[in-house]
């Protein structure tokens, strides 16, 4: 089973996708693709922390997710990735900021290639960024674009898509 859930900043998408992992009754195996840039993603990492169990495993990991999501796939697990977008600006750009048009193709081409194959639940937590203003440069609205494409091929391999509004869950696709 793959569940994706989209939901703006703070809407409670990884609240639900947490309360969907807890109740899978499976090994629980939380991906996190965030790297703390500054003081104020540090904080917003712990919190996250201290909001999941801690007999679940953590593997934090920004850049190669379909070798994780491989690494880990198991019929006894449940994955729980959060989040899509920040894995995806992740891979669109490199420490200094670079654009990274190989890596990013070879590693979105191996989570789309990986994700029908898995056998553990895989939950996958986005935030739904095309709701918004166009944004002015050319890399934010290139961001922008490639999160929706994203979206639609995660959402048509997905058997449960759930869009996430003020901690109401939407069913989009089940």
């Amino acid at each position: 089973m793959q569940h994706l859930i989209l939901g703006g900043a703070r809407s409670g998408k990884s609240r639900y996708a947490e309360q969907l992992a807890q109740a899978s009754n499976k090994e629980v195996i939380y991906i996190a693709t965030a790297s703390a840039g500054d003081e104020e993603m540090q904080e917003r990492i712990e919190k996250h922390q201290t909001d999941r169990p801690s007999y679940w495993q953590t593997i934090e990991e920004p850049f190669l997710l379909a070798d994780n999501l491989a690494k880990y796939d198991s019929a006894r697990h449940c994955i729980l990735v959060d989040c899509l977008t920040l894995w995806l600006s992740n891979i669109l750009f490199d420490v200094q900021g670079d654009y990274q048009e190989d890596v990013f193709l070879q590693q979105k081409l191996a989570f789309l290639t990986i994700l029908p194959a898995l056998q553990a639940d895989v939950i996958l937590v986005s935030n739904e960024v095309g709701s918004g203003i166009i944004p002015m440069n050319s890399m934010s609205r290139r961001f922008v674009d490639e999160a929706g494409r994203l979206h639609q091929q995660v959402a048509q391999i997905c058997p449960q898509v759930t869009l996430i509004t003020a901690g109401l869950a939407q069913r989009l696709k089940h």
